[in-house]
Parts: C-alpha cells; sequence; structure tokens
C-alpha cells in the first residue's frame, strides 16, 4: 500500500475519532468546562446562591493551562443555569494565590452559573485529544525540522545553477505576477459568492449571542495581535535581513530566500573552479533533507491522524450546523477556484491534462490539509512538483518557497466571504467601495502571511478594520475555522504547484506526469547505490533536449 493512501486512511479514521468521541462529541456526556481566567469562576453555596467566599486567582498568561471544572449536577434557577462543580487546585494554581489560602492537591466544590462560561466539554474527549496531541506535534516538528535547510540548499543550488542573472528576474516576475492575479480572483469568487448566496442570513439570533459568548476572548486576542503587524512598507523593508543567520535560526522564509538568493547569484559571478566545492556541498545537504523527508512520511498516518481527529474533535458538530451555510459557501468558493482558475492555467500553458496534474498534488494536498501549514508541506510540494510533474530543481527551488510564504489564494478567498458574512451578520450594508477596498486589503494582508495555522484570522481583522464592520464578529467564525483552515491551506498548495508548472512551461521545459511513491525512490535508491534524487530520470527536461 502506497504511503499516500495510508495518509488519506489515517485522515479518515480521524474525523471519526474527532466526531465520536472528541471533547464536542454529541455521544458522549458534556461534563467539563475549560476556564482559561480562573477568576471569571465565583464559587456559590447554591444555585442564585451567595459566594462561598472562595477567589481563584486571575491569569493570563500564555502557556498556563485552563482551570477544569468538572460537572457533578446541573441546575436551573429562575431563567439561568447552575452547574454544581469540582476543582482540583494544582500546583500552579496554588502558587498564584496572594492570599495563600489555596493547597496543591485540595478540592474545590460549588455552584457557579452557566452564563459567561465556555461551552461544556465532554472529560474523556478531552484527555483523549490529550494523549493524541503529542503525536500530531511531533510529526509537525519533525518535517518543520528540515523546512529551512532543505529551502536554502535548494534555492541556492538553484540559483547558482542558472548561469544567467536575468533570469532570476524573469522567474520573479512571472512568479509574482502569477500570484497577485490568482489571489485577485480568488478573493473575487469569494465575494461573488457571499453576496450570491448571503450565508449571512441563516445565522439565528441566539447562534449569534452563543457563537459571540464562547469566542469573544479568542475574537480579542486575534484582534490584539493584528493591531501589532506591520506595515506593507515595513513587510517589504523585512525581507532583507539584518542578520541572516539570526533569520536562519528563526526559520524567517522570505528572508532566507532573499539571502539564499543574493548568494545564489554572488556565486554565479565567481569563477566556477573557486565555488564548486561549496555549490556540492549544498546540493548533498539537499539530497540529504529529501532523504530525511522520506523517512518522516512513514510516520505520516499517525501524525494525520492525530492532527485531523484534535481539529474535528474540538470543532463539534453544534457549531458545524450553526455556521453550515457559511462552511458551504467557503468550499464551494475554494472548489470553483481550484478548478476554474489552477486547472485552465495548468491546461494552458504545460498542457498537462488536469487529471494528471490532480494525481501529482495529491500527496502535497493531504498533508497541507492535515496540518494546515504551506510551510510544513514545503518538503512535499517540491517532491510533487520535480517526481511527480517532471519540474527542474532550479524552478521549484525558487518558486514554491516563495509560494509558501506569499500566495495564500485559499485564505484570501476566505476571507472575501468571512468579511461579507459577518457584514450581513450585523445588519451592516458593504457598498461597491467597500468591497473593492475588501480586494485590497485582503490581497495585501494575504502577500507575506506566515505560511503556519491560523494566520488567516489575524489577517482577516485587519479586513474588517478596513470596511469598519465590529472586529468581534471574528467570534463568529471561530468555531469552524480550523477546519476550513484545512481546506484553504490545500488550495495554497495546489495554487503554488500550479505557479511552478506555469513558470516551468513558459521557461520552455517539457513537463509530464509521472507516476512516483515513497516505495519507489527509496527502492531505487537501494539498487543504485544510494542514489540521489538527481538522478537522470529526475534532471530537467526542455523542449530543446526532447527535440
Amino acid at each position: 500500500m502506497k504511503i499516500y493512501t495510508k495518509i488519506l486512511i489515517g485522515m479518515a479514521v480521524g474525523v471519526v475519532v474527532g466526531f465520536t468521541l472528541g471533547p464536542n462529541s454529541a455521544l458522549l456526556t458534556h461534563d467539563l468546562i475549560e476556564v482559561t481566567n480562573p477568576a471569571r469562576v465565583k464559587l456559590l453555596d447554591a444555585p442564585g446562591g451567595t459566594s462561598k467566599g472562595i477567589a481563584l486567582p486571575p491569569s493570563h498568561h500564555p502557556g498556563v493551562p485552563p482551570i477544569e471544572l468538572r460537572i457533578q449536577e446541573q441546575r436551573h434557577a429562575g431563567k439561568s443555569l447552575y452547574y454544581r462543580v469540582k476543582i482540583s487546585v494544582e500546583k500552579r494554581l496554588a502558587l498564584r494565590d496572594p492570599n495563600g489560602r489555596l493547597k496543591p492537591g485540595q478540592e474545590l466544590e460549588g455552584w457557579v452559573k452557566a452564563d459567561g462560561l465556555p461551552a461544556a466539554m465532554s472529560a474523556f474527549g478531552t484527555q483523549l485529544v490529550s494523549w493524541l496531541d503529542p503525536i500530531g506535534r511531533l510529526f509537525l516538528k519533525l518535517i518543520k525540522m528540515v523546512i529551512v535547510p532543505l529551502v536554502f540548499a535548494s534555492l541556492l543550488v538553484g540559483v547558482a545553477s542558472l548561469g544567467d542573472v536575468r533570469k532570476l528576474g524573469r522567474l520573479g516576475g512571472k512568479t509574482l505576477g502569477y500570484f497577485l492575479l490568482t489571489t485577485v480572483l480568488a478573493i473575487s469568487i469569494g465575494l461573488a459568492l457571499a453576496n450570491i448566496i448571503k450565508p449571512g442570513n441563516f445565522v439565528s439570533p441566539e447562534d449569534k449571542e452563543r457563537l459571540v459568548a464562547q469566542y469573544s476572548g479568542a475574537a480579542k486576542q486575534k484582534t490584539t495581535w493584528a493591531a501589532e503587524q506591520p506595515s506593507a512598507v515595513d513587510n517589504l523593508l523585512a525581507i532583507v535581513p539584518d542578520n541572516p543567520m539570526k533569520s536562519l535560526a528563526g526559520g524567517d522564509m522570505l528572508q532566507i530566500i532573499f539571502f539564499a538568493g543574493i548568494l545564489g547569484i554572488a556565486l554565479t559571478l565567481l569563477p566556477q573552479d573557486k565555488t564548486r566545492g561549496l555549490v556540492g556541498g549544498f546540493e548533498a545537504i539537499n539530497d540529504a533533507m529529501i532523504v530525511v523527508v522520506n523517512g518522516i512520511m512513514k510516520v505520516a498516518p499517525y501524525g494525520v491522524l492525530a492532527l485531523v481527529a484534535k481539529v474535528v474533535g474540538q470543532s463539534g458538530v453544534s457549531v458545524l450546523k450553526a455556521l453550515a451555510i457559511y462552511s458551504l459557501t467557503v468550499m464551494g468558493g475554494l472548489v470553483l477556484h481550484t478548478v476554474a482558475v489552477y486547472t485552465s492555467a495548468v491546461r494552458f500553458f504545460a498542457k498537462i491534462k488536469p487529471v494528471d496534474f490532480w494525481k501529482a498534488a495529491r500527496p502535497a494536498q493531504l498533508i497541507a490539509f492535515s496540518t494546515s501549514s504551506s510551510s510544513a508541506t514545503l518538503p512535499v510540494t517540491m517532491d510533487c512538483a520535480e517526481r511527480g510533474l517532471g519540474v527542474s530543481n532550479q524552478i521549484t527551488s525558487f518558486v514554491l518557497p516563495l509560494g509558501s510564504t506569499v500566495n495564500m489564494d485559499g485564505t484570501a478567498l476566505y476571507q472575501g466571504v468571512a468579511a461579507v458574512f459577518i457584514a450581513q451578520v450585523f445588519n451592516i450594508h458593504l457598498t461597491l467601495g467597500d468591497q473593492l477596498n475588501i480586494v485590497l486589503t485582503a490581497t495585501l494582508a494575504s502577500i507575506g502571511a506566515a505560511g503556519v495555522p491560523g494566520v488567516g484570522m489575524i489577517t482577516l481583522a485587519l479586513v474588517l478594520t478596513s470596511i469598519g464592520v465590529p472586529t468581534v464578529g471574528v467570534a463568529l467564525i471561530l468555531g469552524v475555522d480550523r477546519i476550513l483552515d484545512m481546506f484553504r491551506t490545500a488550495v495554497n498548495v495546489t495554487g503554488d504547484l500550479s505557479a511552478t508548472v506555469m513558470v516551468a512551461a513558459t521557461e520552455g521545459e517539457n513537463l509530464s506526469y509521472r507516476e512516483f511513491s515513497l516505495d519507489e525512490r527509496e527502492r531505487r535508491s537501494d539498487e543504485d547505490g544510494g542514489a540521489s534524487s538527481s538522478d537522470a530520470d529526475a534532471a530537467p527536461r526542455t523542449k530543446e533536449d526532447a527535440s
């Protein structure tokens, strides 16, 4: 069985586990409430009664685990719902008590008012997710481990082997032009669907109040982060690193790409006898990183299962129902953009059959969907382009790292739908000028956005501010954001691949689909005595070579 078939199976098992055994599963008893700020919890002696005089210390420190309220009983008093809860005092909670009255291991019990507290979850589901979480995080850390050395080595070798600096400028112009055009098209498709379907009209006032109450804290945090984002000019200046070593250590991808490009250009201007050893060393590093990626992919099915189970389990069916039309609008736009724009570009420029392009892109799409990170998917995306479509390493090493940071079509489309959706829920009419402002702001915000999970929420806050829509509306869609993030990241990665194919085809490379698998590469490497990925069958093919 091919490794990517196993990944698909792991993903399917993760979905089932998340829905049936996750924290928000409708099949399990919801007997746990997690509170990030203990000061919000007021223990009462009875439903609607007086305080028991126990004040929990406040906490806003990141990384501090939430307080767990174990629900023993629930009862209505008047129009309000109350829970009888137990709280086990952990050491860190006791240390934050300024009065020193709380002791580690102490059991507190009392009644709390449900209003203003997060929704109850399943204690078993929460524990299951906590067991699976380290597996998913380990997989992500392993694959992120190879990104910086792979991108730097691959890009440097690719630029150094171009031989003509003007070709680099030509590649950059084509790549950025394609990314800009497809981003504008993506936002336009999202706005059109949101105005036609009007998903905001399907959200009831009750669902609106519940979502705002449940996610307002997280929405405020995203808005705060958005306020701290640098301006467009600062983003452009930030591409040039003050300290390249610091950029490499910190994983700042745009700065790494810039420095690798500059160093590669410098190497082309030196005599080959002086640079041959250095370039050969980085080529060996590039090949070694590919071998490491192949090894990491063996544990991918288990990592994918854990990641998907956590995301699906934490979302829950009730939130999905409330935002079903909105979610379907976003996913419909993503499918339309992918089929209409990417497939057409690949067919027009490279003459590759759409079905062949989808076959080659499938592994990268699966990893992107599971991790919600185009940066984490980058090693697999490069593999798909080179081995699946025959694109040269010169093109992939330049276009794909740039695309993983700059090209965010799926995120841009989602922001267009989300902005109109939130405005509709709040009964705010958006003029044509407002919607053109969304196109401009979302395009600029998506450029340079980090290729990591959840970054779209921060850029959405910037878009909402630009059109005068309350940023608290972010709370309306936070419940399904992580799931939609999986879909839009898969679209982002597909866009990166289509750009790679377009650039390669216009540079004269003769592209075609080749069936490939991880097992096949390993078997061939063993037979060839450890030959690298730069074997003859992976060498770039141009139309001149074919003739």
